[in-house]
């Protein structure tokens, strides 16, 4: 029997490799190794959502990343901005073009003028001064505040987060988990930085004693 069932496990080996090279490169995508997360980590709640389903027989295509209204939203990589536009469920969004396939949207943008709800606000309390179609941008940068545009009206202010691969939405949650646990590590060694180089410095503003 064991002579046989390594020949079947064998059999199954092969077999698997043969469908794995047979698949389209798009069903394995290259992962980016890092993102940057894309809100204010402070202000954001999330949980994964991803494929829930929605109203219109919908999926859900992204991560709601919920925060109040003008919390900042940041770039998760280096890219070009591709899109600027309104929809009406959607809101106001931007979508940025990373290169090799990857693309990120950021949907429900704020429209509010500070304290109103009514929308119709200036754009210029939507996107970042500055940017517009064709402008490149760096992981982390400001490109935006959260809002609740669209038909986040009556859901709470949030940013509807999507990352694509060669034009499909994947999960974005475990990438989202990844990018603020290593930002929020990195924001922690800041702050201890900052903390011990203003320590060194009161310590060498103080009198030295007399011996």
């Amino acid at each position: 029997m064991l002579p046989r069932a390594i020949a079947l496990a064998r059999t199954a080996l092969v077999t698997a490799l043969l469908v794995a090279a047979a698949l389209p490169a798009s069903a394995s995508p290259n992962i980016p190794p890092e993102l940057s997360f894309p809100q204010e980590i402070s202000e954001t709640e999330f949980h994964s959502s991803f494929g829930h389903a929605r109203s219109g027989g919908r999926r859900h295509q992204g991560n709601d990343l919920m925060a109040p209204k003008m919390t900042e939203v940041y770039a998760v990589a280096d890219g070009v901005i591709e899109i600027i536009r309104t929809s009406r469920l959607g809101g106001r969004y931007l979508g940025i073009d990373h290169g090799s396939g990857w693309e990120s949207y950021y949907m429900h943008l704020n429209n509010d003028y500070p304290g109103t709800d009514g929308g119709g606000a200036d754009w210029a309390y939507t996107i970042a001064p500055g940017l517009e179609e064709g402008s490149e941008v760096k992981a982390g940068q400001l490109i935006a505040w959260v809002g609740d545009s669209g038909n986040a009206e009556w859901t709470g202010p949030h940013t509807h987060f999507e990352l694509h691969y060669n034009g499909r939405a994947i999960n974005p949650y475990p990438h989202l988990v990844a990018a603020m646990e290593r930002d929020a590590a990195e924001q922690a060694l800041q702050r201890q930085l900052e903390t011990t180089t203003m320590r060194q410095s009161l310590l060498a503003q103080l009198p030295h004693p007399v011996r």
